[in-house]
């Protein structure tokens, strides 16, 4: 057994389960909506759940951490998901973020998925490098990034889903009308 905490269980099993949601939302384009909803479902509890598990890790060289994800790929992801998602793309949450926690806010789901995928791609892009250095970067900065921004994003997205799932019916995924 190694003691390399950069190995954990934990965290291999967020590595393993942002590398899922980043590969299932690089293709998502390729999805019926329904499928695309379905499977949202299911996986932002996941991934909330593995990142509320991951450890605190100190970087002994905090210099060795990076970022991947450019802002022509986010747009590019951006709009491809805001295409897929069509008229179901805004929904309605709670700001929970300081003291106006009665203010309702429109948020986007393509917006907030590709929030999310740009930290967890950083992370995997970054926890792949062979260096320890930069897998216990990866895991702090993950962790770091969880509380105040892609926790909360999938925090925000939970609630619209099951409006959805509940509210939507078969044949009205069918009638996407392409944004323009």
């Amino acid at each position: 057994m190694s003691n390399d905490p950069t190995l954990s269980r934990n965290i291999l099993e967020m590595a393993a389960v942002a590398s899922e949601f980043c590969n299932f939302l690089e293709d998502a384009s390729s999805l019926k909506r329904e499928a695309f909803f379905n499977s949202l479902q299911g996986l932002v509890p996941l991934l909330y759940l593995r990142g509320s598990l991951l450890p605190d890790i100190e970087p002994e060289f905090p210099e060795a951490n990076e970022r991947f994800v450019t802002e022509e790929q986010w747009e590019g992801l951006f709009n491809n998901l805001r295409e897929l998602s069509g008229d179901l793309d805004e929904f309605w949450f709670i700001d929970h973020t300081g003291t106006h926690i009665t203010e309702t806010l429109k948020g986007s789901f393509s917006e907030h998925l590709t929030d999310v995928y740009q930290d967890l791609k950083d992370f995997i892009l970054l926890f792949k490098k062979p260096q320890l250095a930069s897998r216990e970067n990866a895991v702090a900065a993950c962790k770091a990034n969880f509380i105040p921004h892609w926790g909360r994003r999938l925090s925000n997205l939970l609630p619209a889903l099951h409006q959805i799932k509940a509210e939507t019916k078969p044949e009205e995924f069918d009638n996407q009308d392409p944004i323009i």
